[in-house]
């Protein structure tokens, strides 16, 4: 499927230069059992663990871009959350960001993990602050990017999608001759900020995602669960100030999901907190600029331990 031009999924070798030991680990797609169900991953590389929470209406494949890289020095794991990537969807009542993390948790037990590097991208990087305020011995360092649950404001047109009826009316408009596409395509627009550089194989893997059956059931569920008509239902940034961990807060200038102020605020409140704002960028910076996504995270995870981060 080509619908725009597409970029390189893998981080170019000239960008990192290396000998033929060194070279990019593969990605593999694995699955463990999880209270019972099958949970797919993604894993790439050895070493020390660096877990990354996809976000809502993506899965594990998001990270695909920047996961070889990292494998040169870890062993990254990135873990397709209920309600993607072919887990069933999460039952009524559901709080995603807050219930999530346990599961998370059973999760890296499944793997045998100890202590990881933990990367939490929107829905997925409210999940990352619950995990590491209920267990910050578990977080050697912590990365928020474009995270969910740092302030009330969302897009209006999110908001919109939970009052009763319109997430039922858009489902139906997908569902018309060309509706999906329609709605890949205008998502894309709404993550993005250079749509038309958007590599294809994303588009792709969004618009199976978005045609699975339930799935967009699924996402208005937990869309609902997450937001209301005034924007996000849960707001963590009073609690940041417990979190220790050398931490990095990743987002994009030109974010038209959740604005990039309440970057500046969470880290006004991280104790070792440092802010990589990335020009003309939009909500998904793993993607749209995956070369400094990877060159900030380095230098976070390579920084010394207990060496306290610099502001940018």
């Amino acid at each position: 499927m080509s619908i725009v031009p597409a970029l390189s999924a893998r981080m170019p070798r000239s960008a990192h230069r290396r000998g033929r030991g060194d070279a990019e680990p593969a990605v593999r797609e694995r699955r463990v059992t999880v209270r019972g169900v099958e949970t797919p991953y993604l894993e790439a590389g050895r070493g020390p663990v660096l877990l990354m929470l996809h976000g809502h209406e993506q899965n594990a494949a998001s990270w695909r871009r920047v996961m070889p890289a990292l494998g040169r020095t870890r062993r990254v794991i990135a873990v397709s959350l209920p309600g993607h990537g072919g887990i069933a969807p999460p039952t009524e009542g559901y709080a995603p960001s807050r219930d999530l993390a346990p599961l998370v948790t059973d999760f890296l037990d499944a793997l045998g993990a100890g202590p990881v590097d933990l990367v939490g991208h929107s829905v997925g990087g409210a999940v990352a602050l619950h995990l590491a305020l209920a267990d910050p011995a578990r977080v050697r360092t912590l990365t928020l990017v474009a995270a969910a649950g740092l302030g009330r404001s969302v897009n209006p047109l999110i908001a919109l999608d939970t009052l009763p009826g319109v997430g039922e009316y858009a489902i139906k408009l997908s569902r018309l001759p060309g509706g999906h596409l329609l709605r890949t395509m205008s998502s894309v627009a709404m993550l993005f900020a250079q749509p038309w550089r958007v590599p294809a194989d994303f588009v792709a893997e969004a618009h199976a995602l978005g045609r699975r059956p339930g799935q967009l059931e699924a996402s208005t569920a937990l869309a609902r669960a997450l937001f209301d008509a005034q924007g996000q239902r849960e707001v963590l940034l009073d609690r940041l100030h417990s979190l220790t961990a050398p931490s990095l807060v990743i987002w994009g200038a030109c974010d038209l999901v959740l604005p990039a102020h309440q970057g500046r605020d969470a880290v006004a409140r991280l104790p070792r907190g440092r802010l990589a704002l990335f020009p003309c960028c939009g909500h998904l910076p793993h993607v749209e600029q995956p070369e400094r996504f990877v060159a900030e995270l380095r230098g976070l995870l390579d920084r010394p331990a207990g060496q306290r981060p610099v502001a940018a």
